[in-house]
C-alpha cells in the first residue's frame, strides 16, 4: 500500500503541465515537465522508505515546486486547488527573487526547515535531479558554486530522508568531475 494517491498525483501533474506549458528544460528542447517528473520520481522512491510520510503532500509539492517561481500561477490559485499545506510547502521551495543570489538559498533553506519533512524531501530530490551534467555555457566557477550549494542543501536537510541524503551525497561526489 502506498502513502500517496494516483488521483492527487494526476491533479498536481495536470496543474503543473498547464502552468509550465511551452516551458523547456534549460539547454534542451525537452518539456520542463521532464524535470518535475524526475523530482517526483525521486520523492516517490523515497516514500517507500517513509511509510509514515504524507505522500500526497510530498508528491504534490514535488510536481508544483516551481510553479510560483517560474510561472504566472498565483499563490491563491495553489491554495484554492491544493490547500494551505501544499501552498506553504511550495512557497518555502520558492526562492525570494528580491534577495541577492547568495542569500536566497540560505533564506529558502530556513523556510523549508519550518515545513514538514516531506517538503525537505522535495528540495533534496530537486537537487539530486539537477546534479546532472552542467550546461556547456557554465564555467568552472559556476559549477563549483552549484556543487557547494548542493552541499549546503545536504547539510541543512539530510535528516529528512536517509534514502535521499545518500542519493544526493552520491550525486555531489560524482559532480566533482565537472569542476
Amino acid at each position: 500500500m502506498t502513502n500517496w494517491s494516483q488521483d492527487s498525483y494526476l491533479k498536481a501533474y495536470r496543474f503543473a503541465a498547464e502552468a509550465h506549458e511551452g516551458q523547456l528544460f534549460p539547454g534542451t528542447n525537452i518539456s520542463y515537465l521532464m524535470h518535475l517528473s524526475f523530482v517526483t520520481m525521486e520523492v516517490i522512491a523515497a516514500l517507500a522508505y517513509h511509510p509514515e510520510a504524507n505522500g500526497d503532500l510530498a508528491v504534490q509539492c514535488a510536481l508544483l515546486h516551481d510553479v510560483l517561481e517560474d510561472t504566472a500561477v498565483s499563490a491563491e490559485s495553489v491554495k484554492e486547488t491544493f490547500g494551505s499545506d501544499v501552498l506553504h510547502g511550495v512557497s518555502a521551495l520558492t526562492k525570494d527573487k528580491s534577495l541577492p543570489k547568495k542569500a536566497s538559498m540560505a533564506d529558502s533553506l530556513a523556510r523549508i526547515q519550518q515545513q514538514p519533512n516531506e517538503v525537505w524531501m522535495v528540495k533534496l530530490a530537486d537537487r539530486i535531479s539537477n546534479l546532472a551534467k552542467p550546461p556547456s555555457h557554465w564555467d568552472s566557477e559556476k559549477i563549483v558554486a552549484y556543487r557547494q550549494e548542493a552541499i549546503q542543501i545536504y547539510d541543512a536537510l539530510s535528516d529528512a530522508s536517509d534514502f535521499l541524503a545518500k542519493r544526493l551525497n552520491e550525486r555531489i561526489e560524482a559532480y566533482q568531475k565537472y569542476a
